[in-house]
Formats: structure tokens, sequence, C-alpha cells
């Protein structure tokens, strides 16, 4: 052993006794079964007395389906069977609760009478059913059975079918004419017979049958939804696509033989494309609405006119169809339309009677139309909800933030409901449509807070506010909060709060375990570094005790999220790593680059057509503000993350060589032409149409620049970025000669590791990376 290291191992003793002896790599990369397993998937129970979640406070090998009983303040794990218990039915979010509220039981049609308490099963047969439709307390309930819509009638107890989906054309009436046909009726009587039966039957009277809605059959039916009357039932019929999907193989299995499996295609640009229905029930025909009159509907994307293209289509670009959200008064519609690729987003109203289309909002972005409440891809719902019979709600990113506003759908008159440099998430409306309630970073951009909006004197109230992040539940009754509440050092935990303002978060469960509470973790401190553009990037800085002069700057995947924040990071293993690493002296960093989620339309859109260009830059920057301020060896940096990460830290050692010593990339794109559709078709547009974009946003095409270090690490069974994608660039090192990289594979994990063998060997390579370059 050499003296320096015996001396750092000494120093290590001495210095960060207690704070070193507890974090163990061995224990931290355990995951939930180091710090505990936290409340998911919380409904609300529709008797307003009860919680639901997944949860797992015992260690066992998963979570099982827990109750936090309101009047009796207390949490217990729901009986699969035991006649002692009658748990209620629960609710989806947001959803409003009527007397007789009707809802689909694990396939089956059922009904629960909240005065009563009881449930009562309406239909079960053979196939389940599907989505459930009620208007305005009607006595008409429509459900999807087997890809058709029927209806419950409450008052008399009969159902009916509605629609009569057909896939393939419709047959054409043709007498047989022929001499065959003849001749066995001139011959047989036992044939005749037949003729007669048949001409019999079809005189009975018998239960009408819809007519036959045809579609092709490389469609499929989806997004049906019924008018408050009942007249119209609207559809989206959508095309499959016919890209070729991808497959990988898995090596490590039970039967000891290697197994195929199918995954999603590449990015290409044969979009699906999609047309909307209109089933009229009264007169028994259907009509398609026509979308030729949006605006700019052929016109042709700004990044053609690079490949000397301009101009419009000769056609209608394919768009995306959304579910219609009926008036709940009238017989109109709104519908949220997409341009497949993605450049617009329109809202309009659909005359029911008709199919006109009356185009009332259009959103355009020559990069890609997104943010929250707008959509992560096409098919993605946004907001869009009628507040009363002329008036609804979206939210657009028009001044730069995706905000509320209301439109009146006759007068088109549009309001901005929220505004400033924040965002709103996951608004819903109020069971007497007079507040709206929704989760905004309004006074940090790493906080997720809850507030209400008045909408008769807009006024906006904070419920929950403060250095934290919420995800909330209503009540059916809408007194009672059920909220995941974390900040950055406490993981989620369940509150339960009135909801009323000036209320605490006060944990109802406990699902730390005794190892890691035993941890004295650091809280990261959030700072602002200056980038080379003039912006502030947002950053978590995790400080040691005593600097060793070197650093590590940690990239997040994903590339739209979040994590320089002050709630629990959803890279858990990733922050203790982070403890392990400032108890031994490192610096470490980790930004919300450029793309980062909850900075708004610019930050959201800055890697358009350029992937590692002004993100990698991001970085480049946070390390000269590192050795510039922190004392930190500009020739002692690494730089490593997962999937975006991974991307981020392969374009880091191959475009900027020199500027960081080392680097692990761990399930990482190496060349987007190979990633998935929806992704990737956003920001890059398609390989066929901008191969500059993915030409200079692929490390693959800078191999060659490898100088420093370079650890690899990736799963053999990761269906989302496929292990191809790595073998494709270890080809490519190999070919050019290059030395100085290392592929480490993990026969049995996908994208997100499940083992913890896995998880340990992968972090003890990337320690072991850093320990050896960094020191």
């Amino acid at each position: 052993m050499s003296n320096k290291l015996l001396f750092g191992l000494i120093s290590l003793l001495f210095i960060h006794q207690g704070f070193a002896q507890t974090i163990r790599l061995e224990e931290i990369m355990k995951g939930e079964e180091f710090v505990g397993f936290s409340p998911q998937n919380i409904h609300w129970a529709m008797d307003n007395e009860s919680v639901t979640f997944d949860w797992n406070p015992n260690g066992e090998l998963g979570r099982s389906l827990y109750a936090y009983q309101l009047k009796q303040k207390r949490t217990l794990k729901v009986p699969v069977v035991d006649n002692r218990f009658f748990w209620t039915p629960t609710l989806d979010n947001h959803v409003h609760l009527s007397d007789n509220h009707y809802f689909n039981d694990n396939g089956d049609l059922a009904r629960y009478h909240s005065k009563s308490k009881s449930k009562t099963t309406i239909y079960s047969g053979k196939e389940p059913i599907g989505a459930v439709f009620r208007n305005n307390n009607s006595p008409f309930i429509y459900f999807m059975l087997e890809n058709n819509l029927f209806c419950y009638n409450e008052t008399v107890g009969s159902i009916v079918q509605i629609t009569n989906f057909i896939q393939g054309s419709q047959p054409a009436e043709k007498a047989d004419t022929s001499f065959l046909y003849q001749q066995q009726r001139e011959l047989f009587s036992f044939i005749k017979l037949q003729d007669e039966k048949k001409q019999w039957n079809e005189k009975q009277p018998k239960r009408p049958v819809p007519t036959g809605i045809y579609y092709s059959k490389n469609e499929y039916v989806s997004r049906v939804n019924v008018s408050a009357d009942g007249n119209y039932v609207s559809f989206v019929l959508v095309m499959d696509s016919d890209e070729p999907t991808t497959n990988y193989e898995s090596y490590i299995t039970g039967d000891g033989f290697t197994h195929s499996r199918q995954a999603r295609p590449k990015v290409n640009d044969k979009e699906p494309n999609t047309r909307m229905g209109i089933f009229d029930t009264r007169k028994d025909t259907v009509y398609f609405v026509n979308a030729s009159s949006l605006k700019d509907i052929r016109k042709k994307p700004a990044y053609l006119a690079d490949y000397g293209i301009t101009g419009s289509y000769s056609k209608d670009r394919d768009i995306c169809f959304h579910q219609a959200i009926m008036n709940p008064a009238e017989n109109t519609a709104l519908v949220d339309i997409r341009s497949y690729d993605n450049k617009d987003r329109w809202i309009c109203s659909v005359d029911l009677a008709t199919g006109y289309l009356n185009e009332l909002e259009h959103q355009h972005d020559e990069a890609w139309i997104g943010g929250p409440g707008i959509s992560e891809w096409n098919e993605e719902e946004g907001t869009l909800f009628w507040i009363n019979t002329g008036d609804f709600v979206f939210q657009s990113e028009a001044s730069g933030y995706s905000h509320l506003y209301s439109m009146n759908a006759s007068t088109r008159t549009k309001r901005a409901l929220t505004d400033g440099n924040w965002e709103v998430r996951d608004p819903f409306l109020s069971n007497d449509k007079k507040t709206i309630y929704f989760v905004g970073n309004k006074v940090h951009p790493g906080v997720r807070n809850g507030y209400k909006l008045d909408l008769v004197s807009g006024k906006i109230t904070p419920l929950f506010e403060g250095n934290f992040g919420i995800e909330w539940s209503l009540s059916p009754d809408e007194k009672t909060w059920a909220i995941r509440y974390s900040t950055s050092t406490q993981p989620w935990e369940l509150c339960i709060v009135p909801n009323t303002t000036g209320q605490k978060l006060v944990p109802v469960t406990k699902s730390t375990l005794p190892g890691f509470e035993q941890l004295i973790l650091r809280a990261p401190e959030i700072i602002q570094i200056p980038s080379s553009d003039g912006k502030q990037i947002y950053s978590r800085k995790y400080t040691p005790e005593k600097s060793n002069g070197a650093a590590v700057l940690f990239v997040h995947g994903a590339g739209y999220l979040q994590n320089a924040h002050y709630y629990w990071s959803y890279y858990q293993r990733e922050m203790l790593f982070h403890q392990l690493l400032i108890s031994k002296g490192y610096t470490v960093l980790d930004l919300d680059y450029r793309a980062s989620e909850g900075y708004g339309r610019d930050w959201r859109t800055g890697i358009y057509r350029n992937m590692g260009n002004r993100d990698l830059s991001d970085y480049v920057d946070a390390k000269n503000y590192l050795v510039k301020n922190h004392a930190i060896d500009s020739n002692r940096v690494g730089i490593y993350g997962g999937s975006y990460g991974g991307f981020i830290t392969l374009m880091a050692l191959l475009k900027t060589p020199d500027t960081f010593h080392c680097g692990a990339a761990l399930r990482s794109v190496t060349d987007w032409a190979h990633y998935n559709h929806e992704y990737t078709s956003n920001i890059l547009n398609y390989p066929s149409t901008d191969p500059k974009a993915y030409k200079r946003s692929s490390p693959i095409y800078f191999a060659e620049n490898l100088k420093n270090p370079l650890l690899m690490l990736h799963g053999m069974v990761d269906d989302n970025v496929q292990f191809q994608d790595i073998v494709r660039l270890n080809q490519r090192f190999i070919e050019l000669g290059k030395t100085n990289f290392q592929l480490s594979i993990f026969p049995t994990e996908a994208h997100g590791f499940t083992f913890t063998p896995a998880w340990i060997d992968e972090y003890r390579r990337i320690l072991e990376l850093f320990e050896t370059h960094l020191n």
C-alpha cells in the first residue's frame, strides 16, 4: 500500500469518523430495502373515511394495500378476504362523486350508493368492461365492452348496445343469380325450406342493432365519449404503425435457453394519423370530422429550410385527435388536436350535429409543443375542461411558462388565470366549479406547493407552501387532503390534512428504516451557477467538510426532468452515493441543465435539433465555476449519469475531451436514430428529414475524440435504451483503436436496475473510477 493511500485512509478515519462509517455502498445500493418503502398510489375511498395506498412498512418482498382510517386515526393492512371489514371502492384522483356512483369494479359495472355506503354489481360478464361514462346524474350510464359502447338505463334496469364497430370493409349486397344457386333450389326442397325459414326469421321483431361503423384493418378504436343527452357518440380511429419493432435477447432464463423479446420501434417518419367520427344515435348515422380548416395544417416546419425545402405540403399533415370533452349542457364538445410533427396544437369546438370544427386556440412552436399540462408527447392528454356551459380552461406556454387560461367558446375571449416565471401542474376543478386546485413552483423553481384559484375573484391562495414537494389527492367531499410530502432529506410520507389554509403537514406514516435513520445526511445547497450565455443554472451542491480538491458532476436522466429541488430525489441511490462521495472529500454538483423541467419553454426547448450542445455547455460552465470559486483542481473533475445522463457523459468525453478527467456512462443513448419515436421525434424531428440534427447529437459520430478514461455500464435486457446501442459504440471504439474505455454488462438488468448485487457492482466500478483517476 502506498504512503499516499495509507495517509488518505487514516485521514478519512479521523476526519469523517461516524459519518463515513455509517455510509456503506453495499447498504445504500439496496434502495428502498435500505431507505424504506414510501406510500404510493394514493386513493380516497368513496365514503371519505379512509385512504388506501400501496406500502411496505415491514420489509416484505413487495408493497401491499394499506388503508388509513380517518376516524380511528390508524393505518392497517387491507385484508384480501375478511368479512370483518368492508372496504368501500376507491376513486381515481379528482373524480366527482355522485349519490349513485357507477364505476369499473375489476371488470364489472358496479354502483356505489354514498348514503348507505353499499356497493351493487350491475353487470358482470365473461369479458371485462372498460371505461364508464355518466353525464349530469342522468339515468343513462355508458360503458365500453369488447370495443363497443353500451348503455345501462338506471330507471328500467336494461342494457342496450349503442355502437357497432366492425373492422373491415362494409360488404356489398349482391344477389346470387348463378346457375348453381338456382339449380340447388330447383332440385332440393330442403334448400327451399331453409330459405323460407331465413326470410321468416328476418321479419320477426328484434332488438335493433346499431348501424355498423366500419374501419380498416390497420386501425383501432380509441377515445370514445358520449354527449350529455346521449344523442351523439364521439370516437377516434387510430392507424396502427407498420414500422417494425425491435428485439432484445434475454440470456439468464429459467429454462436455460435464450429468449428473444419484442420492444418498441425506432424513431421514424411513419406517423399513425387519426380520424375522428361522430355517431348520431337517433339517425343511426356516422360522419367524420374534417380538419382541413385548421390554421397552418399544411405548413412545412421551419427546419426543412436547412435542406432547401420551403412552402406548403400538398395535403394535410398527419394529426392526433384527443378525446372529445363534452359540453355539460349543449351538443358541442372540445377537442385537442396535435400535429404529429410536434409543431402545432389546436383546441377546437365540434358541433356534434354536423361535425363542423371551429378553431378556438392555436399553439405553435418551431421546436415542439410541450410543457406541463400540455404534453410530453402527442397522444398525452393536456389540460382541457369546461367550467360552465360557455367557458373552458386550458394551459399554454404563450407567456414562456405553462399557465392556466380560460376562454369563452362563443366569443373566443381569452383570460390568463395565472402568470409569472413559474409553472402550473395537475390542475383540477372543484365540485362546485368555483375553484381550481393546482400544484406549482410559484415561490422557487425547486418546490412543488399546493394552491387554490378562486374563479370569481381570480385570487390565488397558498394552501401548502414552503421548501418541500407534494403530490395530492382531495377527498370526494372535498373536506380533506391526502398528501405525499417530502424534503431533500426526508423521503415521501403520507399526510392527512383538512382542506383549509394554514395547515401543517404532519405524516401519518413512518416508512424509513433504522439503517437509513442512522445516517447523518447533508442537505444539498440549491445554488445558481452563471452560464456562458448569461443564464442561471439551478444546481444541487453537495459540499464536504474538508475538500480533497476533486469534484464529481452528476447528470440526471430523461432530459426533461428536475433534480435540483427541495424534495426527495427520484435518484435516491445516487443521492446517497453523493453523500458517500462528500464523506471522501469530493464536491458534488447536480445540475438542472438546459432542457430540464420546471423552468419554462425556452429552457425546455434549449436542446432542439442539437442535443449534447447547450446542455453539455452548462456542465462545462459548472466545472469552470467550481474551479474558479471552490478551489477545485481543473484536472480532477469527473462526470457521470444514466440514460440521458449517460448520453451527456459520453458527449462530455467525446466533444470536450480535455474538460473532464473521466466519466461513467450508464444505460446511455449513443445514437438517437436508434431510440424510441415519441421522445426523439419531439426534439430531433425524423432521421429521414433532419439527418443533420441526428448526426450532431449522437455520440457515435464523435467516437474518434475519446481521450480520457470512460466506463460504460449497460443492462443486456434494456428494452428502452437497448443493449445494441452501447454495443455499436463499443465496436466503433474497437475499430478506431481506442484503448481507454471499458464496458461492463449486466445480464439480468433492464433500463432501471432491480437486483441489488447489480446496483452494488455498478457503483463499485464508478467509485473505483473516481478514486483511481481523480486522486
